[in-house]
């Protein structure tokens, strides 16, 4: 197979620069790794509150699908949605393994923001902290269903094919997952800065 035009790659879909990195096309592989890992990191990152684990998760799943790609059947599933998926599925590993022990959630490391003043960030701290503590309080399909659903903005059909589960199931889980959310948080709203909202 030629190399892909570098101004091809960005109009190409995940599948198409798959196929070009299982063909030889290292620069396809630097595309994709590019447009893919932030996904992968961000939902990492959701699932488990921590960033290094998050990171370790994130590189994991990337090497997964290096490694599936010389054998990748083009139109049984999306790149995205099998990487969601193997995501998922090392995330709710660490949590398993973890269970029992407690994640201390200020030595959470937050994304620096230069714009807002030091208020602003610390009630953005706060808020951030509270929304992980109430994650990480859910059930972890609840907490899969609602992090894939509400912060990674995905459809529930994508998330049923990330969670081999039905759609039924995943509004199921993601309105009960909200539901516990908002009874979680409930009580935190005037301390949280929302009692202006």
């Amino acid at each position: 197979m030629d190399r892909m035009p570098f101004d091809a790659m960005s109009e190409a879909s995940d599948e198409a620069l798959l196929a070009a990195y299982a063909a030889g096309d290292q620069t396809a592989a630097r595309a994709l790794v590019q447009r893919l890992a932030p996904r992968a990191f961000g939902h990492a990152v959701r699932m488990l509150g921590d960033r290094a684990e998050a990171e370790d998760v994130a590189q994991e799943a990337l090497l997964r699908l290096w490694r599936a790609a010389p054998g990748w059947r083009d139109g049984e599933a999306k790149v995205s949605t099998w990487l969601y998926r193997v995501v998922s599925n090392l995330c709710i590993d660490r949590i398993r393994r973890r269970r029992g022990g407690t994640v201390d959630l200020d030595e959470i490391a937050e994304p620096a923001d230069p714009a807002p003043g030091a208020e602003a960030a610390l009630q953005g701290r706060a808020r951030e902290g509270a929304l992980q503590e109430a994650l990480d309080a859910l059930p972890e399909r609840q907490r899969q269903a609602v992090v894939l659903r509400h912060l990674e903005g995905l459809s529930n059909p994508e998330i049923a094919g990330i969670m081999e589960i039905g759609v039924r199931a995943v509004e199921s889980l993601t309105a009960r997952g909200r539901k516990a959310l908002e009874g979680l948080l409930a009580g935190k709203r005037a301390e949280l800065g929302y009692d202006d909202d």
